[in-house]
């Protein structure tokens, strides 16, 4: 008797311990550093200003939806138990979808309203080339970020390069968070390799492209701010249009403008089941082509390509279905989240837009660029996001034990400064107004302060996020509010926490960003 129940011990423990070391194999594997070699640590002294080239290249990164699908009871999310069916009219026997980031699980794309894109701007004062690759993506992780950086020719000559997304929640995922069911990821791993591989090939043709230039500089820092809602005290906006336009030396035509302003790409809602960048296509488009009221032309567009770029876009700023878009030539407010009222937000900030440029008297002819970048490891408090870490949903290689990789950039360049968030940063951590209010769950006064705007050198000021990274809500500490009782006087519990790395993050970003700037500050001395 003893010996049999010793050999079913024996084999309990067996199992046990291959259950164990499979178990710590498997995690292992999935959270293993994907990119070991990489690490940047760039400081560029600002030399004598020269003359400068500008480079632009917009590639595609449009999905090919094939299989379209039948929402039986309009829900916007794909259920075979709701009746839903899908077409297969690649005849494989699999419904092949395109899952769509953001608002929920299962929504899957049934058509294309505009292209997605891969747009570039490449600047080179003649020592330091830098490459801005903007995205139309809910965002981009830093794993699939440095991937796509090794794919960009040596030869291309770039000094640094960013990858930023537009945010939209119109496009497939990238990051794997909104599949069919929480468990599996909502990553297409072919279109994933198509956004790399174009995102290489948009940076060597800016290259490629590039041609003396001189640049206008401009801003409207208040004119859209009638567009933007504010859904978490407290209200801070970062509502201004920061714009440069690049304008060929022997030519006299725009090469292409950089486009930034701060709000999510959802104006169009999560009932829409159409690929679109949302209103970043008829921004763009109005400045490229002009801004048509019907077939009449209101305003001359600039030509070139436009590249659009996010700024501060936690708390969150968004054009909620509440927020009404005035139609410049209608005079309609528009309310219900359809095409027609975002197609009336990309012309009013196009028009917002030309006309802060034609105003403007601000030229630059030579110049120089001095460049701070880091490496820095964020620790993953989020137990939601480490679960999805350790299934693979969230394909993210660790660092550290919970510790994730990301990056961080400040630039400058004559009167124009940048820094460059990894995620949705609130925007009292940029502009001010960071508050300490009842309720939140660490008895702490604002730690991140002073704001980072206030700190940044020049006149004109881009803050841009999803920076080389996606790691979502950028809290201020001070307000993290997961526990009641809750901030302001809520019933509930504020969103944003959800979707944050961790409580950590926010005053760790600001402390980084700081150092960036107190070295450029210190070499331009």
């Amino acid at each position: 008797m003893m010996t049999r129940l010793k050999k079913v011990f024996l084999w309990f423990i067996t199992i046990v311990l291959f259950l164990a070391i499979s178990l710590f194999l498997y995690g292992y594997f999935q959270l293993k550093d994907r990119h070991p070699d990489y690490h940047v640590d760039l400081s560029i002294k600002s030399g004598t200003p020269g003359d400068l080239k500008l480079g632009f290249s917009a590639q595609s990164i449009t999905p090919e939806i094939i299989d379209t699908w039948t929402d039986v009871n309009g829900d916007a999310q794909y259920k075979e138990e709701d009746g839903d069916t899908y077409q297969d009219n690649n005849n494989n026997g699999q419904f092949d979808a395109y899952w769509i980031a953001g608002f929920s699980h299962k929504r899957a794309a049934n058509g294309i309203n505009d292209k997605l894109w891969a747009r570039t701007m490449v600047i080179d004062d003649g020592a330091t080339r830098i490459a801005i690759v903007a995205i139309d993506a809910i965002g981009f992780g830093n794993d699939d970020v440095i991937a796509a950086k090794k794919l960009i020719p040596k030869e291309s000559g770039i000094t640094y390069s960013i990858i930023t997304s537009s945010h939209t929640h119109e496009s497939p995922d990238l990051l794997g968070l909104w599949g069919e069911s929480n468990f599996k990821s909502g990553i297409n791993p072919d279109y994933m390799e198509l956004v790399r591989t174009q995102i290489a090939k948009s940076v060597a043709e800016a290259v490629k492209n590039l041609r003396p230039a001189k640049l206008k500089v401009a801003q409207d820092l208040s004119g859209a701010l009638p567009m933007l809602g504010d859904t978490r005290q407290p209200e801070v906006y970062d509502e201004g249009l920061r714009l440069i336009q690049a304008v060929d030396l022997e030519a006299d035509t725009t090469l292409g403008t950089l486009l930034s302003w701060a709000n999510h790409p959802e104006t169009v809602w999560s009932d829409n089941l159409l690929i679109t960048s949302d209103f970043p296509h008829y921004f763009r488009d109005g400045i490229e082509n002009g801004v048509y009221d019907g077939d009449s032309l209101v305003a001359k567009g600039l030509g070139g390509i436009a590249v659009y770029v996010n700024g501060a876009i936690g708390g969150l700023m968004t054009t909620h279905p509440s927020t009404p878009i005035h139609h410049p030539f209608t005079e309609e407010e528009l309310l219900e989240p359809t095409f027609a009222k975002v197609e009336a937000q990309g012309k009013e900030l196009a028009l917002l837009s030309l006309a802060a440029l034609d105003s403007s008297q601000h030229w630059i002819a030579q110049s120089s660029i001095a460049l701070e970048a880091k490496s820095i490891a964020l620790p993953l408090d989020n137990p939601l996001f480490r679960l999805a870490a350790f299934l693979g949903v969230l394909d993210r290689g660790m660092v550290g034990w919970m510790k994730m990789r990301s990056e961080v950039a400040a630039w400058t360049m004559g009167p124009i400064s940048f820094i460059h968030m990894p995620g949705e940063i609130y925007p009292e951590i940029i502009n001010g107004g960071v508050e300490a209010p009842e309720g939140q769950d660490f008895s702490i006064q604002p730690q991140e302060i002073p704001p980072l705007r206030e700190v940044m050198p020049g006149d004109f000021k881009f803050v841009v996020g999803l920076s080389n990274d996606m790691i979502g809500y950028i809290v201020p500490k001070s307000q993290w509010d997961k526990a009641a009782p809750f901030t302001y006087g809520d019933e509930d519990g504020p969103y944003g926490e959800i979707n944050s790395v961790g409580p950590e993050t926010a005053p760790i970003l600001h402390r980084e960003v700081m150092n960036l700037l107190s070295r450029l500050d210190e070499n331009a001395n």
